[in-house]
Formats: C-alpha cells, structure tokens, sequence
C-alpha cells in the first residue's frame, strides 16, 4: 500500500466519523433529577423507562439520560437542578415530590420539566391549573397526599380501643403543614387525640418509634413524603423491633415487613411521567400537556406483620385490599 492509498484511507475514515460523532451529539438527553440515590428509585425506574418507550424512546439507543442524586441531601437538589439546566438538557424530570419540581423550576424557566408528585401542583404554585399548566413545567399527579386522612381511620377501626394516635411528619416538606391539618380535622371528627411527632433524619426516625411505644399510641400514622417512602425498608424494620403498627403511603413498606400502606400507585404515575418526557422530546410543549392525575390508590396488608402485632384483620380489610401478602 503506498503513502498515497493510506492518506486516502484515512480521509474517508474522518468523512464516515463526522456523521457518527454529529449523530451521537444530537441525541436527547433527560436530565433527571432525584432525591436519593438509584437504589430507592429502582422499581420507579423501571416505570419510568416503560412509559419513555411507549413514545418509541429507548435509553442509550434514542435517548441518553443523565442523572444527579442528592443521596437525600435536599439541600442539594437546587444546584443539582441548576448543573442539569447549565448542561441545556432537552428536558428536565423532577420525580420524588415538591421539593425536587420546586428546586428543577427554581433552576429554568426554559427548559421543559416534568414532575411527579403527590401533592397538589397548583396550590405549590407549580402551574396555573391543571388542564392548562403554562409555561415550562407539567407533570403527573397522585392522590397520594389527599388520603392521608383514610390512613388514621384504617388504623382506627383496627383498634377501636384506641382513642390516642401518632402521626408522623417531616417538617420540611412543602405539604407537612396541610396533611397535618387534614388530619386534625379527621381526628376531630373521629374523637381522637393525634400526637404529631417529626422526623427528617436517621436519628429522628428511631426516636420516633421509641416514642410511639413509650406512649402506648393504637399505632402510626405516616403522612406522605418521599423522606418516608424512599426509606420503607428502614421504617418497617424499625416497625418489627419496636411492635408497632403503621401505615404508610407506599406498597415497599408492607412487602418489607411493615402492617400495611395506603397511597397512590407509583408505578402508574412514574410511567405517565416517561410518557410525558418522551412527547416533549418529539416537540410538544409542557404548556400544552395538562397535568395527568393518577387518581388510582392501592391497598397493601401484611398478614404475617398483623400475626407477629397480634393483630386479627378483620374480613372487610382483607377482601378490600388489593394485595395480601401472606
């Protein structure tokens, strides 16, 4: 092979890689934004990228996601937020509650966001209204927040003995102050005493349980907060040392070991979440995707947790839940 053949070879090898490299470079790219790390996402993940491919959009083949955890740090989430926006991302997603879609829309007015949350978006001042979101963000909805209150009667027609309830509460969550007024207002017209208790660390959440034993409660109530669901593994075995009976929003938290959960579905929501990202990809704009609502909420029992409380569940609970775990 001459000098001349090889100069030529290498031309067109640097003709076929410019395409290649452009391709690569204008692939979309999610940035999602998360409040813990990958572990506790895991099963929302996979929801997420189920919904991302019914838009025909598979991650490292159409799309690449680029991902920032707080490793639930919140106080991070702002400039994790604002890396993704510097980084001009095709689209933001803020799943896991207000505080990560308040810190993603603290960051870009441009950028589209999709969050996922529990709460109410309109009253966060995340949108103008549901059916028409306005500017940059949109997202998908549970009732997740909204039946905290049917939490405190499960637990109540449980132990109907019981006149004294523990609510657990994180007091830096955006909608604390308004699952707790719900609650006070169910307790009242259940004639129940609350004993609302916080927590928003690791020490916290031991103590808590401590404290629900001490004061011999019917049994805990969680209030929804992504702080509580991403650690359902943790509550429910805090649950077991201590024997107490809880509930929570999330199914993890009976799978685990906890007595039961009561909340919206998850899965439906993370996958109406992949969707949305994915339609914003082929052009569509946040301004024009009403806020999806998942209004579906699940019931999950643990019956070896209820033999281990000493607990016989009644045949109503049983035959209403939607998953018995035996």
């Amino acid at each position: 092979m001459t000098r001349r053949d090889v100069i030529a070879l290498i031309g067109a090898a640097a003709v076929w890689a410019v395409p290649a490299r452009a391709q690569q470079q204008a692939r979309p790219v999610i940035g999602y934004l998360g409040s813990e790390s990958p572990e506790p996402y895991a099963s929302r993940l996979v929801a997420f990228r189920e919904g991302l491919a019914e838009t025909s959009y598979v991650e490292g083949r159409d799309v690449t996601i680029d991902f920032r955890w707080a490793e639930g740090q919140y106080s991070r989430l702002p400039a994790l937020a604002r890396d993704l926006a510097g980084r001009e991302v095709t689209v933001i997603v803020a799943p896991g509650g207000a505080e990560v879609a308040l810190a993603a829309r603290s960051a870009t007015a441009k950028i589209p966001i999709v969050f996922e949350l529990g709460g109410d978006p309109v009253a966060l001042g995340l949108v103008a209204s549901l059916s028409r979101p306005g500017g940059n963000l949109t997202g998908v909805t549970s009732l997740s927040v909204e039946v905290s209150r049917k939490r405190l009667e499960f637990m109540s027609e449980l132990f109907p003995a019981a006149k004294t309830f523990a609510v657990a509460v994180n007091p830096t969550s955006p909608t604390s102050g308004s699952q707790s007024k719900n609650l006070r207002a169910a307790a009242d017209s259940l004639g129940l005493q609350l004993r609302i208790l916080t927590a928003s660390s690791e020490p916290e959440l031991e103590a808590m349980f401590t404290a629900v034993r001490e004061m011999r409660a019917g049994g805990l109530v969680f209030t929804s907060d992504p702080y509580f669901a991403y650690r359902s593994g943790r509550l429910a075995a805090l649950a077991i040392r201590h024997g107490v009976p809880a509930i929570t929003q999330t199914r993890d938290f009976p799978i685990a070991g906890g007595l039961m959960s009561y909340g919206g579905d998850f899965q439906q929501s993370h996958r109406h979440t992949g969707i949305y990202a994915g339609r914003i990809i082929k052009g569509e704009r946040p301004s024009d995707l009403p806020v999806q609502r998942v209004t579906r909420v699940e019931l999950f029992v643990n019956l070896k947790a209820a033999n281990r409380l000493g607990l016989a569940l009644p045949p109503w609970l049983l035959s209403s839940a939607d998953v018995v775990i035996e």
